[in-house]
């Protein structure tokens, strides 16, 4: 059987077809796209060395993602340029190949002998998988490497808020924080033959595709890749963490890890993140507050994506926020905006101007203006329906990180989602409220504005520019 350094806990048959004869064992990588502590290519690399079998990794490139853009392809194909080198280095092909994911996974799977793939959590993604499972004719085995704890082992249900996953994650965390050795490949399987694009050139794969292209990319900014995201990683630890836990109200300053959008991609572990955490030069509270950001919080968005089947609707919402937010509908607007004024930063309040620059120009927005961000919106929205609708279009817009199972849970939180009611107000309701004022009392914002500024300066001299700029 294979290596045991695999958690049982993350390995799930989806099918109960038998191993076959074939010319190889299957990898499909879709959400794990890395070549180091990917429990998925670990598993395929010993169930190959185990049948004496090559191993083929192939990704499907779909055109027309569900609200991607060239910026989200741009980083996206960074990272497999930067995968496909490294696991060629592991004598490994990396074969990416246009089409829809589940279908260049069948045909690959054509002549393999066992499928193994990775683990996604919204309904296309898991659709997916369902298909392959229900079409290959060999076994398929999903290993699920981008939690920490995986997710239906922390919880059978969704769960209300951190607080009550919060001590499921931690009684479990200590089986799967683990580290994980590259398993060597037996069988050099780069002769395979098998055809796919040229990544060497990505400005010639992404003229090919059928792709929204009004949001550029922002590589002078943010490059995908394992590579540039361990490189942010060690700078983080360095020079930030030290800080973290007070600084992150601040979002006039850099004391961030910038890891989203590589876990967004899976272009990280959040295993080995969580790892090189623990062994950071860091007072043990700075450490605490980014390993609850990264771990419980970010999985209690999983958990949310796999047990509410309607994660992006409003009806999504706890039952308590729907109705007090509807009792307030009819409460006056005092600025009101539509979503095109809002996408060029056309509103009366330059703290979220700037915010809104900053997420066209760099891909990026701190937290703390996140969440000012999508509460005014709220705010100035006609209804609470069309403000959930234009943050989360938005979201997914501009933000690298945007249209995962975070971007759901966060623009949810922003209208109650694992909240709790708090003093009634006019719009709100007892949905939580941020002011202005707030963020004045806890952040230097003109130093915020400033800041932004100064990135966008940037952006437009990288040739980062919208129509009418």
């Amino acid at each position: 059987m294979p290596d045991k350094t695999i958690e049982e806990g993350r390995i799930q048959r989806l099918n109960t077809r038998e191993v076959r004869g074939g010319d190889y064992i299957l990898y499909w990588m879709q959400q794990s796209q890395r070549a180091e502590f990917n429990p998925a290519l670990e598993y395929a690399i010993q169930r190959a060395n185990e049948a004496k079998l090559p191993l083929l990794v192939g990704f499907g490139l779909m055109d027309g993602y569900p609200e991607a853009n060239v910026r989200h392809y741009r980083f996206m194909l960074e990272g497999l340029q930067d995968t496909q080198r490294a696991l060629a280095r592991r004598k490994i092909p990396l074969v990416v190949q246009r089409g829809a994911p589940d279908a260049v996974a069948l045909k690959l799977a054509r002549h393999a002998a066992l499928v193994v793939c990775d683990r996604g959590y919204l309904r296309h993604q898991k659709q997916w998988r369902m298909t392959v499972a229900d079409m290959a004719a060999c076994p398929v085995i999903q290993v699920e490497g981008d939690v920490v704890v995986p997710v239906r082992a922390a919880s059978g249900k969704a769960e209300f808020a951190a607080r009550t996953l919060r001590p499921k994650i931690h009684r479990l965390w200590s089986a799967y924080l683990v580290d994980l050795a590259p398993t060597p490949l037996k069988s050099d399987s780069l002769g395979l033959g098998v055809k796919g694009l040229d990544l060497e050139n990505l400005d010639a794969v992404l003229a090919k595709l059928d792709l929204d292209r009004s949001v550029p990319p922002v590589s002078h900014r943010f490059k995908g890749g394992t590579g540039e995201a361990k490189r942010l990683l060690r700078k983080f630890f360095t020079e930030h963490l030290p800080v973290y836990q007070e600084s992150r109200p601040h979002p006039e300053t850099t004391h961030v890890s910038h890891m989203s959008k590589y876990l967004h991609f899976g272009q990280v572990s959040p295993v080995a993140v969580a790892l090189a955490a623990r062994e950071a030069k860091a007072a043990d509270p700075q450490r605490e507050s980014f390993l609850e950001e990264l771990i419980v919080r970010r999985e209690l968005a999983q958990n949310f994506a796999e047990y509410t089947p309607h994660y992006d609707s409003f009806e999504c919402l706890p039952e308590w926020a729907r109705k007090t937010l509807d009792k307030h509908r009819s409460d006056e607007r005092y600025h009101q905006y539509t979503p095109e004024q809002l996408e060029r930063s056309g509103t009366h309040d330059p703290y979220w101007n700037a915010a809104m620059r900053e997420m066209r120009y760099t891909g990026y927005l701190h937290n703390a203006m996140r969440m000012y961000w999508g509460k005014k919106i709220l705010e100035w929205s006609s209804t609470p329906e069309h403000g959930h609708r234009t943050a989360l279009a938005l979201n997914n817009r501009y933000f690298l990180d945007g249209r995962d199972a975070n971007s759901y849970t966060n623009i949810g939180w922003v209208f109650g989602l694992h909240d709790r009611p708090w003093g009634e107000r006019e719009i709100f309701g007892t949905v939580r409220y941020m002011s202005s004022g707030g963020l004045e009392r806890k952040a230097d914002m003109e130093a915020y504005l400033a800041k932004v500024d100064t990135l966008v300066a940037e952006a437009k001299a990288a040739g980062v520019r919208f129509e009418g700029d």
